[in-house]
């Protein structure tokens, strides 16, 4: 069968770099869903079948290779998962939790925390494979490059884009510097051309307008520009309470405040995925008896099993709420997949706001603006809050995360 058939254009020429280049590091950068990890997953087992030769040559009888990721969940779902399904290659861990193919010791790495160092500290390593690198703790991947001390040894990395100033981006893909001997390769979803046109287009009329788009479409290291949710309509999405569907899902979102506002609100999901922001309980100087209250009266209206979203800023607070009987739990409150979520919301028309809960949240969502030197919203100050924000973002990225959609390399 032509290579054609199997592979992408932008994946051949990845895999021609990776047959002839002299290189260091080779790293693929750029959208979801582009075909990044599924050449590299190649490249690593050819990477092994490589190494294997070596070792022979050199006569060493445990040859060791590092495996990187965020976590164990994702080195597991992006690369030994996908090589199952790509390969049929099985692979299983040894009571020291590495795997093991072609007679190479694999030792995984997780790259979230200072903490994946020490799984690799001290070791000599062949080479390394770096899934999802942009989100790797600087200083473990440098622990990584560290420990590729045989002559011979190569970094394979891919990546979805991040802030233009990321250290992987400045110090890595724009160095050009031919002793460094780095290859990378950008992909846009365009460059994926085995995903049906259908499904492209869709993912395209899906995705949030702005930052959301430019990196997850088309695969490039930006930082917002001018307000976060720039697809809310307010013509559109702020209706009256009569055009509220019944038989809603029913669940609250809570940020904790006192000096600066604690807000309570109600949130409610139809069958078609439509979310609706119904009420909302926001004050300033307020204890959590109040609070406690505000919670139990919203229980009575919507049965003993809504659920209140909080902040776990506020342990105490928390538990107030469980020992009152309220099914409180603290909210995933990761900042830009949970603004992503939301954003996607809007993007899709899925997102309304009662007209009587809307005023001090029309105020939020205009002044909801992105910090360049960060790639995250700004942070609050006296006159701006995004308290309300905050709640709506933990109540839905928290109930939404479970199952949901979640892009792949």
């Amino acid at each position: 069968m032509a290579l054609i058939n199997l592979l992408t254009k932008k994946q051949i020429k990845v895999l021609q770099s990776y047959l002839n280049d002299d290189w260091k590091y080779l790293i693929l950068n750029g959208a979801v869903r582009a075909g990044k990890t599924v050449i590299d997953n190649y490249l690593f087992l050819l990477e092994l079948k490589r190494i294997k030769k070596l070792a022979e040559i050199e006569k060493e009888p445990h040859p060791q290779y590092i495996l990187a990721g965020y976590s164990s969940n994702s080195i597991y779902t992006n690369v030994i998962s996908s090589l199952e399904n790509q390969f049929g290659i099985v692979m299983k861990t040894d009571r020291h939790g590495h795997y093991h193919l072609f007679g190479i010791d694999i030792v995984p790495a997780y790259t979230g925390s200072v903490r994946g160092i020490g799984a690799i500290r001290g070791m000599t390593s062949y080479g390394a494979y770096v899934n999802e690198a942009s989100l790797a703790t600087h200083e473990v991947f440098q622990e990584i490059v560290q420990r590729c001390s045989v002559g011979s040894a190569r970094i394979i990395c891919d990546t979805n884009p991040d802030i233009p100033t990321h250290w992987l981006k400045t110090d890595y893909i724009d160095n050009h510097d031919p002793k460094a001997r780095i290859k990378a390769f950008s992909f846009t979803i365009d460059d994926n051309t085995f995903l049906s046109r259908d499904y492209v287009e869709a993912l395209k009329a899906a995705t949030p307008s702005g930052m959301f788009y430019d990196r997850s479409i088309l695969g490039q290291w930006v930082t917002g520009d001018g307000i976060v949710y720039q697809d809310f309509n307010k013509d559109t999405m702020v209706i009256p309470r009569d055009r509220v569907p019944d038989g809603l899902d029913y669940y609250v979102g809570v940020d904790w405040g006192y000096e600066h506002p604690n807000p309570i609100i109600l949130l409610g999901d139809d069958k078609d995925g439509n979310t609706y922001i119904l009420e909302d309980y926001t004050q300033k100087h307020k204890f959590i008896n109040y609070w406690v209250k505000i919670a139990q009266n919203l229980q009575t209206r919507f049965g003993r099993n809504l659920i209140f979203y909080a902040d776990s800023a506020r342990p105490d607070n928390v538990n107030e709420f469980q020992s009152n009987g309220l099914n409180c739990i603290n909210a995933n409150k990761n900042v830009l997949p949970g603004i992503e979520c939301v954003a996607k919301k809007m993007r899709e028309r899925k997102f309304y706001v009662v007209d009587t809960a809307s005023s001090g949240l029309l105020d939020e969502i205009y002044q909801y603006a992105w910090d360049e030197s960060t790639g995250l919203p700004l942070k609050e100050n006296d006159v701006r809050h995004n308290d309300r924000l905050d709640a709506i973002r933990y109540a839905i990225y928290s109930r939404n995360k479970k199952g949901g959609f979640i892009p792949w390399n």
